[in-house]
């Protein structure tokens, strides 16, 4: 019975500190990454590459401009690495024509990273079924970061990046 006993706390112990490895490892290293930017008007439209480098799907809650302002339009581009994105300031009949979707509407898949789709068009191994996601932001003042709120595994974050780097 004792050694019974032994054997479930080592086990609960052990799924605990597993756990908290994991949790670790998902806080300090978090899924979503960017990539390069264009931008139109002096940063007031801007596109930023964006990736899920981890191993499950992300959703964007929301996006804020330079702080906490709400941006005058957000949108996301659903491409591939070999037709890239369009910067524009504007939506209208561009939206059928390079994959524009509101924000919510969009699950960032898992490998994207803006940084490995570089690597694969570099190598030639890319192909039109590879997915690249650029996140259209347009702003009444110069945009000087983007603040994106995102659910992955069921945790919440907040990724800064700044545009002019």
């Amino acid at each position: 019975m004792k050694k019974r006993k032994k054997l479930m706390t080592f086990s609960m112990i052990s799924i605990a500190v597993i756990f908290a490895g994991f949790f670790s490892f998902i806080l300090f290293n978090p899924p979503l990454v960017k990539g390069s930017v264009g931008s139109l008007n002096n940063y007031h439209a801007l596109v930023i590459a964006i990736g899920n480098k981890g191993f499950s799907d992300l959703h964007i809650n929301d996006v804020s401009v330079n702080g906490n302002e709400e941006p005058s339009n957000v949108k996301v581009q659903v491409s591939n690495p070999l037709k890239g994105f369009i910067v524009k300031d504007t939506f209208n009949q561009e939206a059928e024509e390079f994959n524009i979707h509101d924000v919510e509407n969009v699950t960032i898949k898992t490998n994207t990273s803006p940084a490995e789709q570089r690597e694969k068009v570099n190598n030639d191994t890319t192909s039109t079924d590879d997915k690249s996601y650029g996140m259209s932001v347009v702003h009444n003042k110069e945009i000087e970061n983007v603040t994106i709120t995102y659910n992955y595994l069921g945790i919440s974050f907040d990724k800064t990046l700044r545009v002019n780097e």
